[in-house]
Formats: C-alpha cells, sequence, structure tokens
C-alpha cells in the first residue's frame, strides 16, 4: 500500500524528509553549542561559557554532533550521544524546576532528545556523508569480488 497526497506517492520523500529533519535539528542544536563555546550570537542565553564546566562541556558535544549531523557524517553515532546529552539535561537542569516542561523551560530538550533517537536509529537519510562512505565501501566490495 502506498501513502498518496493529492495523487503523489509520498513514500519515495520519506529519506528526504528525514535529511530535512537531521539537517535543521543539527542546525539549532549547532547554535546551541556556538551559544555556550563562543558566545555567538551574542545576547543569547546563557553565553559564553568556560570549558571546564557542565555547560562548557555541553557546548563542546553540541557544536561537534551538530556538525557532524549537518554533514551527516557518524550520524547515528552522533545523533545517539546528542540524544543522551539532552536526557541529562533535562534531568539536571529542567526537571528539577518543575514537573512541567512548559514551566522549566525543558521542551527544547526533550524535543532534541527524542528527534535524535530517532535519527540514531533511522539513519541519516540522503544527502549526507555516511551515504556516500557507505556507497564507496559497496563499489570497493563488489569490484574485488
Amino acid at each position: 500500500m502506498t501513502s498518496q497526497i493529492s495523487g503523489v506517492n509520498v513514500t519515495r520523500l520519506a529519506p528526504y524528509a528525514l535529511a530535512v529533519l537531521r539537517i535543521m535539528a543539527a542546525a539549532l542544536f549547532l547554535e546551541h553549542g556556538l551559544v555556550k563555546l563562543v558566545g555567538f550570537p551574542s545576547g543569547a542565553s546563557p553565553g559564553e561559557q568556560p570549558l571546564v564546566t557542565l555547560l562548557g562541556l555541553a557546548g563542546v558535544i553540541e557544536t561537534v554532533t551538530g556538525a557532524l549531523m549537518i554533514l551527516g557524517l557518524f550520524t547515528r553515532s552522533a545523533a545517539l550521544i546528542a540524544a543522551g546529552e539532552m536526557a541529562v539535561a533535562y534531568w539536571l537542569y529542567h526537571a528539577p524546576h518543575s514537573f512541567y516542561p512548559a514551566v522549566n523551560s525543558g521542551d527544547a530538550a526533550i524535543l532534541f532528545c527524542f528527534v535524535f533517537l530517532y535519527i540514531s536509529v533511522a539513519g541519516p537519510g540522503v544527502l549526507s556523508l555516511d551515504g556516500l562512505r557507505h556507497r564507496s565501501s559497496l563499489e570497493k566490495r563488489v569490484s574485488n569480488a
């Protein structure tokens, strides 16, 4: 059974939708990391943080994993690390303030956590360096056979 919207088979668009989700979520995640690492964009909270703090470490994780996921390089591993970091961030910083995410400002952490958990299972989609690496390794195996 195919899924159709206005006569268009949307199932074939799923890998592209996954890639767009991966790239956009990773770009937002990268932005959060850059705020903590270098204070860019200026005026964004929490601002530049010392590297030897938990927020500094979070900035490093967010910047590195965000960049990797944008490129689609080591996507599953980067997404799993990012999801774990967001789970820790939620329980360490947000949950102690209130049970309700709308009150404790933990909505983004929860959403990032589950989006990245999904990406770690689903893979990068199309438009990824992982896909290029996979294709080239398959070509090498076929040519050596």
